[in-house]
């Protein structure tokens, strides 16, 4: 079968998508990649798939992609896929309007968490769910990856076969991993080493968050927060081209000019040792104001962290309060730095609850257990030989 996966951004289709792209390979299909250009398509294409640049842009705006919808029509005709399976919102709209338009055969839609959410103002949150429910009519399978979403989804009537199903989400157990995992002195080495390179002492608490530098993750209650826990926070994660700067870069610069922040908040922008990173920390945190299942905390879980996350869709799937670690109100900075203190002061809490999200995530959320899930639903294992 000729498959095509199509999603915004390059960063989307090689951080996410690349291990569905490889097991639809291994299972004998034709795959390739949708995308706006950038740095990262190149490192897919060097996996051996074809990389297709389709000038999306990330903007809720459908006339904004116009040339997007052309491009993607014609491609359509030209390749003629079997399958479109469209991702993040903007490309799941585009895409499933031009899959329409060029009568492809089947179109799957991953919903990696809606963009309308019960924080969103009542205006705005009603005409994305509409636009939700117009591409919904030419889709026949839905995925998401929550089961909240999935009934949000089923109470909308957002796939107009009913075919919704939540898939989860994983991440590789073998590469995220606890440091007393795999070779124990290496990972202990590694976190000495890391923390030595960043100035921080063996015996200080660290906490660690991961994520684009954009302001609904949170990043203006966490950093009012830090003044009153007594920690160090690595923030790790870059704004992206297509992203809102949403007054994160001016909070970064207040931080650097206030010698309270400074000295325990680090921006170490983007990293390619990220399960290291999390191995050297004690504590990880996602105050986040919307979310879809956020393979980040199910990374921390499965490197035995305990979590502190903003109790909403996805996160609060993902995460036991009081077992595997503490959900807080969205946007309450004070709430956020209480359930950061306590865990900061308590190592042996710190240990149980990481211990409880290591068995957790090993349990849910592996990441081939999720491939396994779309491949069997949508029927796309090898046959015969």
């Amino acid at each position: 079968m000729k498959i095509c996966q199509l999603c915004t951004v390059d960063f989307t289709l090689y951080h996410f998508l690349l291990p569905l792209m490889h097991r639809l390979r291994d299972e004998g299909h034709d795959v390739a990649g949708v995308c706006a250009a950038g740095p990262l398509a190149q490192a897919v294409a060097d996996n051996g798939f074809t990389v297709h640049d389709i000038p999306l842009h990330r903007s809720a705006n459908p006339l904004r992609n116009r040339r997007a919808y052309t491009a993607l029509c014609d491609l359509f005709r030209a390749e003629a896929y079997d399958m479109v399976h469209v991702h993040t919102p903007v490309a799941g709209f585009v895409g499933r309007a031009a899959a329409a338009r060029t009568g492809v055969p089947r179109v799957v839609y991953t919903a990696h968490g809606f963009f309308f959410h019960e924080h969103m103002p009542p205006v705005r949150r009603a005409s994305h769910i509409s636009l939700e429910w117009l591409a919904g009519r030419v889709t026949h399978t839905l995925f998401t990856q929550s089961e909240e979403d999935a009934a949000t989804a089923r109470r909308l009537g957002l796939c107009r076969t009913g075919d919704i199903m939540a898939i989860g989400n994983g991440s590789d157990p073998g590469v995220f991993r606890p440091a007393a995992g795999g070779d124990a002195g290496n990972d202990g080495q590694v976190r000495a080493k890391l923390r030595t390179a960043l100035g921080t002492p063996e015996a200080r608490v660290v906490i660690v968050m991961i994520g684009r530098l954009v302001a609904e993750k949170g990043y203006v209650e966490l950093c009012e927060a830090m003044r009153s826990v007594n920690a160090e926070l690595w923030v790790v994660g870059e704004r992206l081209e297509s992203d809102h700067a949403d007054g994160v870069e001016s909070l970064i610069d207040a931080v650097a000019m206030d010698p309270d922040w400074a000295d325990r908040i680090r921006f170490l922008g983007y990293r390619d040792d990220v399960p290291d990173l999390l191995r050297a920390a004690d504590i990880f945190t996602l105050p986040s104001h919307r979310e879809g299942m956020p393979r980040s905390v199910i990374e921390a879980m499965l490197t035995g962290l305990p979590v502190v996350a903003t109790n909403i869709r996805g996160v609060r799937e993902e995460l036991v309060h009081g077992t595997t670690g503490l959900l807080v109100p969205v946007r309450d900075s004070a709430a956020l730095a209480t359930a950061l203190n306590q865990l900061v002061a308590d190592s042996d809490e710190r240990a149980r609850m990481g211990a409880e999200g290591l068995a957790r995530a090993r349990a849910l959320y592996d990441e081939s257990h999720v491939l396994d899930r779309q491949i069997d639903h949508l029927a796309l294992r090898r046959t015969g030989g």
